[in-house]
């Protein structure tokens, strides 16, 4: 069995159904993907599904993808967001907004203009929680979370732990080492060596971008639709623009940094996210351009490593070697976007072969890998789990790119 036969035999396997909550499990009303056959991550999980839906609907599973929007904009209409999955206590946090993207590729699909206006309206909701939960001082947003100070304290030691630091007698100080915790947990990197650990005060890049994608998208909706929004998108598309340029853009390095607006200074670290820009289209040509010099920071053997080698990371799972499925998409499709085929399809390749040895290797896909080495990553985070997931959905993608 190949790979391409693994992923389709058992994308049944990743299906669930439960329509009524039961203890933390939060019922949904149409059948959705978990990323895991079994064990571990049972859950739907917002951003992994973006990616679970490109493989999805390539492998012409359309009717799936659809229910998993549909189950989050069941989730943004009963609790005003979408959670970071669907179990009571991801309720206090989110992740990555990937859903405008998910509605738009199964409308161009689908055509469905009906559909495409609940989910508008499902969209207009969550784009307030981010603006009103997730704005900070700069006119930016941030990763954080809704928490109580036990909560907090929960977290301080999961984030001291992973950190490998002691947890401080400074009640204050443990306050702040659980707030980072949240921004990590909801950033979906987590953990990382991008900001340390006050990532909390920081305007993430990448989320910045997906943002400027979701006020693209709406811009796009709107005009389908005919209802008169499309110029406020764009004006919020374009504000968000100039804002990332002022606070973000650094002209020395030639890339887009987190900022840390309680310092106005910028993170140094060159990372995955940086190509976040390319991949929502927030960059003029030269600034692709000179982003696309970068690549060579975070590229090695087997595809792109979360940042770049260094001597003062915390060695993390979202740090150097590591290598995950949708950093490799989005920087792949961050290339495609400014015309950089050749770069794109040779990570791409890359990638592929990546999965195809480890696959060879174990029987199975896994969540992470090494990317230098072409093996599973391992780390003090937790056990790394085998997956389908993202990892099915992004090899799916780059096959269709590299023609096979």
């Amino acid at each position: 069995m190949n790979v391409k036969e693994y992923i389709e035999n058992n994308w049944d396997n990743t299906t669930r159904l439960f329509t009524e909550d039961d203890d933390t499990l939060i019922g949904l009303p149409h059948p959705y993907t978990v990323p895991c056959i079994e064990g571990k991550f049972q859950e739907m999980y917002y951003w992994d599904v973006y990616f679970t839906n490109v493989g999805l609907i390539k492998s012409g599973r359309l009717s799936q993808a659809k229910n998993n929007v549909d189950n989050m904009c069941y989730l943004i209409n009963k609790f005003g967001f979408v959670p970071n999955g669907n179990r009571t206590y991801y309720l206090s946090r989110s992740q990555p907004p990937f859903l405008s993207q998910m509605v738009r590729c199964i409308y161009e699909q689908t055509g469905d203009i009906r559909w495409l206006d609940e989910c508008y309206k499902a969209l207009e909701k969550e784009y307030k929680f981010w603006e009103n939960e997730r704005q900070t001082p700069c006119g930016l947003n941030r990763y954080y979370g809704s928490f109580n100070r036990d909560e907090l304290m929960s977290f301080c030691g999961l984030l001291c732990n992973r950190f490998n630091i002691e947890k401080p007698d400074d009640e204050s100080i443990a306050e702040c080492y659980g707030k980072a915790m949240y921004s990590f947990a909801e950033s979906g990197w987590d953990c990382n060596s991008r900001m340390g650990l006050d990532c909390y005060n920081y305007a993430w890049v990448d989320l910045n971008s997906l943002l400027f994608g979701m006020e693209s998208d709406m811009a796009f909706f709107s005009a389908e639709l005919k209802n008169g929004c499309e110029a406020m998108w764009n004006e919020k598309a374009n504000s968000r623009r100039e804002m990332m340029k002022k606070l973000l853009w650094d002209d020395k390095s030639g890339a887009f940094y987190d900022y840390n607006f309680e310092t106005g200074k910028q993170a140094d670290i060159i990372s995955a996210a940086q190509f976040y820009p390319l991949f929502s289209g927030v960059c003029t040509k030269e600034e692709a351009e000179r982003t696309v010099e970068l690549l060579s920071e975070i590229e090695a053997e087997f595809g792109v490593a979360c940042c770049e080698k260094r001597e003062d990371l915390y060695g993390l799972q979202w740090d150097y070697p590591n290598g995950w499925a949708c950093l490799q998409y989005s920087v792949v499709h961050g290339l495609l976007r400014y015309g950089y085929r050749k770069e794109a399809l040779r990570i791409a390749e890359k990638y592929k072969r990546l999965v195809e040895k480890v696959f060879e290797e174990t029987g199975k896909l896994w969540e992470k890998y090494d990317v230098t080495t072409g093996t599973v990553s391992h780390n003090k985070e937790y056990e790394t789990p085998a997956i389908m997931g993202w990892t099915a959905g992004v090899y799916i993608d780059f096959c269709s790119l590299t023609g096979e």
